[in-house]
């Protein structure tokens, strides 16, 4: 199996002529659960949440082999506090990061240089895991080549301080994808939840602004059809439209309506 998916993350997320469909993982982070959304030809990547549930590297290996075994990308999101918490995703298989609550676009250039390796970072070097064919690249040079062409790093908008420098955070080379988080940055804003706010649509306006500046595309997790839709006339062209336990839980409403008569006593 190729150390790296079939399909370039980097170059995916880039294609102008894609609107890219995507799944959030996160409480339900199992192979086989994986296996299935990736199958379903329902989405073009899936991404593992580790900054709201705390997945382990096995955790993210398995799943991240069990969407690659399909030939759908994945990538990660996580808190970037630290080198290691860039990295060690990256090694377990995932094709990329997206690093969450991040405020300003010097934090953006560390998690950048995190990444990729030398001339475009300085990633820690292993390669005795998956992405670096657990040893058998022919080269170093040929591993860290191709590790820089693959890896992907999106940057979430979701503080009220990223939002001031939006301009600065997309225009850090090596930014691959900027996602808007409106549930985090409508609390920032002081408007919690409340998505049809015009202060949250002008500072999604605002982000989509700096992408399109900066030549960087815009994604979003977009709760519903309607915003979606706002997201897609802004330029967005990669949407998240579910989350495992969303799925799940219209799997359940949608046994309702059907079997009422068999179980209505």
């Amino acid at each position: 199996m190729p150390a790296h998916n079939a399909v370039n993350l980097r170059e995916l997320v880039r294609d102008p002529k894609r609107i890219l469909s995507s799944a959030l993982i996160g409480q339900l982070c199992e192979p086989k659960f994986v296996e299935i959304l990736c199958m379903s030809g329902k989405f073009d990547v899936v991404w593992f949440d580790q900054e709201h549930v705390g997945l382990t590297m096995p955790q993210i290996e398995h799943a991240a082999r069990a969407a690659r075994s399909v030939g759908i990308p994945s990538f990660v999101r996580l808190y970037a506090q630290n080198y290691a918490d860039v990295m060690r995703p990256l090694e377990a298989g995932s094709d990329g990061i997206m690093a969450a609550m991040v405020r300003t676009a010097a934090e953006v250039e560390k998690i950048v240089e995190w990444a990729r390796f030398y001339p475009q970072g300085m990633r820690g070097i292993n390669g005795s895991g998956v992405d670096g064919r657990y040893g058998g690249y022919a080269s170093r040079d040929a591993y860290f080549e191709d590790a820089n062409r693959h890896v992907m790093v999106a940057i979430q908008i979701e503080t009220a301080e990223a939002l001031a420098e939006a301009e600065a955070i997309a225009q850090v080379p090596g930014v691959d994808m900027i996602f808007v988080g409106p549930a985090d940055l409508s609390q920032s804003l002081g408007i919690p939840g409340q998505f049809d706010h015009p202060k949250l649509w002008e500072a999604i306006d605002k982000i989509s602004a700096a992408c399109q500046s900066a030549g960087v595309p815009m994604a979003a997790l977009a709760v519903g059809v309607p915003m979606a839709l706002k997201f897609k006339e802004r330029g967005c062209r990669f949407i998240t439209h579910t989350v495992d336990t969303w799925l799940v839980q219209a799997g359940l409403a949608g046994l309702d309506e059907p079997w009422a008569e068999v179980f209505d006593c």
